[in-house]
């Protein structure tokens, strides 16, 4: 059997070569500490040690229901040097989402936070070991939980408040003596690494899992694509149990460079991190980087550091907030692509392409090792040079199980073994594609395939749209036809029939929207990657009367003509 370095080896060969070199930024009450190589390694083996008293070990899984803290890592990097995988668990779920995530994961260990922003995880557990039990019968076992204070809080809590029925301790009650080279510096390269839920409009998320030569691959690739260097920082806010958070950050580390964790988004005071510490790289989506430009034109604080961005475009923002951080820094800005299932960053566009999709989804493979062909979703033959299609992928960077499979991951590859994304693309060359959106989200219209983002970018240039989403709904003949949902800027008074107009002047006549519905506020979902608007609220809305649709009325409608 082969063997490789693991994720503990190298944090343990970071903090041998350079152990004061910073890896992690992050706030503890109303100032921020630097973590460094030698401190996170001395923590990561303390868990590790503390998880192998409770007899975690080969193959077993670790939960780490965290916020962003550098704990959050120290548990990845523990995981590694006993050989258990972790699942990381959003701390905005509910019963239902966690019950669901420790009924498929069953993980041996469960790391929780105490005391975060008045959350109330421990009622929530509860909740969700009843949830976990009816799903699994009497297989279930509950984890031994390992209650977690915030950075720098004091550790005034009684664990036994925690015990679920197989035992609690604190983060702090590690064993002593604990010494780096009891642990797996080198091991098994497909042992499971990491899992992270997938996102979907419907349904409870599968876990998808990734192991250690894939995310030692993956963020070494990364790193090196983007061209991290050690005095970078990379400024992110995502949350580190979602894969963009993850993938960014473990990608600066293994690239020489440093982290900036923020546990909850607040654009002023990361906006003045941002400034104090010198960030140089950001990963996110375009709704956090409005919010951040809104912060910045109040305060005007110096982001010159500011090189470089990935950036997802879920508001459909991403190309002004990449001319505003052009022309006030100089940042470069590249549109990103990735999933649970396939990482973040799996491939991202790169300053020397044009204009039309430096910002849009997609981009060239970040390995060698990654390969995509494009097909038609209904016969999965590979369609020509030009015409769109699934995406589809091979390589390291696809998911290597799902936890918990009861049989549906079969069905995400093909015969052939193909993994199927879901996405709607089309291929530039032969490592690069554009995202065009999910195959679900495509409209049929008279015939034709339309992308409901060229109907919504074309609504979002007229001057008094301040956000605009377009759906598919069955007319009242059984042909389908879009709908347009619009929020106006606050000095915007155009009217539904003006904005039908508008798009009647320059788009072809099948592509204008048949209704356009005003509305106040989008409805929107918080996922581990940032806000999404919610497509599927949206058509719900569409198919009901507009008088009966929350959120509008008739004096926001016209009637198509």
């Amino acid at each position: 059997m082969s063997t490789s370095t693991t994720l503990y080896g190298h944090l343990h060969a970071w903090a041998a070569q350079s152990p004061d070199r910073r890896l992690i930024v992050e706030p503890v009450g109303d100032e921020h500490r630097t973590v460094t190589a030698a401190q996170l390694l001395d923590t990561a083996t303390g868990f590790a040690a503390l998880l192998r008293e409770q007899g975690v070990g080969e193959g077993d899984c670790v939960a780490v229901w965290l916020p962003s803290w550098s704990d959050s890592y120290a548990w990845q990097f523990a995981a590694s040097a006993v050989g258990a995988h972790v699942i990381g668990v959003n701390t905005r779920y509910n019963i239902t989402e966690v019950g669901h995530v420790l009924h498929k994961a069953r993980p041996k260990a469960l790391v929780m936070a105490h005391a975060f922003q008045r959350i109330d995880f421990l009622t929530t557990l509860h909740g969700a070991i009843t949830e976990a039990r009816s799903r699994a019968g009497d297989g279930f076992t509950p984890p031994f939980v390992i209650a977690t204070a915030a950075p720098g809080a004091e550790q005034d809590y009684d664990a036994a408040d925690y015990d679920q029925g197989a035992g609690s301790c604190r983060s702090t009650d590690v064993p002593a003596g604990a010494s780096a080279v009891d642990f797996r510096l080198q091991g098994d390269p497909r042992t499971l690494s990491v899992a992270f839920t997938t996102s979907g409009s419907t349904g409870l998320p599968k876990l998808a899992a990734h192991d250690e030569f894939a995310v030692v691959h993956h963020s070494e690739q990364v790193a090196a694509r983007i061209g991290f260097g050690p005095a970078d920082l990379m400024v992110e806010p995502l949350p580190y149990s979602g894969v963009f958070g993850y993938v960014a950050g473990m990608a600066a580390l293994f690239g020489g460079a440093a982290v900036l964790l923020q546990a909850v988004f607040n654009e002023t005071r990361l906006l003045h991190a941002w400034h104090e510490f010198g960030g140089t790289h950001f990963v996110g989506a375009d709704d956090m980087l409005s919010r951040l430009r809104a912060a910045w034109e109040a305060e005007q604080l110096d982001l010159d550091s500011w090189r470089w961005t990935g950036i997802a475009d879920f508001q459909g923002m991403s190309k002004e907030i990449a001319a505003w951080s052009a022309r006030e820094f100089g940042t470069a800005t590249g549109g990103v692509y990735g999933s649970s299932e396939i990482f973040a960053l799996t491939s991202f566009w790169t300053q020397e392409r044009p204009e039309e999709l430096r910002w849009s989804g997609g981009g060239t493979l970040t390995s060698p090792e990654y390969t995509f062909r494009i097909v038609d979703p209904a016969t999965e033959a590979e369609v020509p040079a030009g015409e769109r299609g699934e995406i589809q992928f091979r390589g390291p960077n696809v998911v290597s199980a799902y936890l918990g499979d009861a049989g549906e991951g079969a069905k995400a590859f093909t015969a052939d073994g193909w993994f199927r994304s879901g996405d709607l693309g089309e291929a530039i060359d032969d490592r690069s594609y554009l995202y065009v959106c999910r195959i679900g989200d495509v409209l049929r219209l008279k015939g034709f395939l339309v992308d409901p983002a060229e109907i919504e970018m074309h609504l979002a240039g007229h001057p008094d749209v301040e956000i605009a989403k377009v759906v598919g709904r069955t007319a009242g003949s059984g042909e389908p036809e879009a709908v347009a949902f619009v929020s106006l800027a606050d000095t915007g008074t155009a009217t539904p029939d003006d904005l039908r107009e508008y798009c009647r002047a320059s788009l072809a006549r099948y592509k204008v929207p048949a209704e356009v519905r005003i509305i106040e506020d989008m409805p929107t979902v918080a996922g581990t990657n940032g806000a999404k608007i919610r497509a599927v609220t949206l058509r719900e809305w569409a198919a009901r009367p507009a008088a009966e649709a929350p959120g509008t009325g008739t004096a926001g409608v016209s009637a198509p003509r």
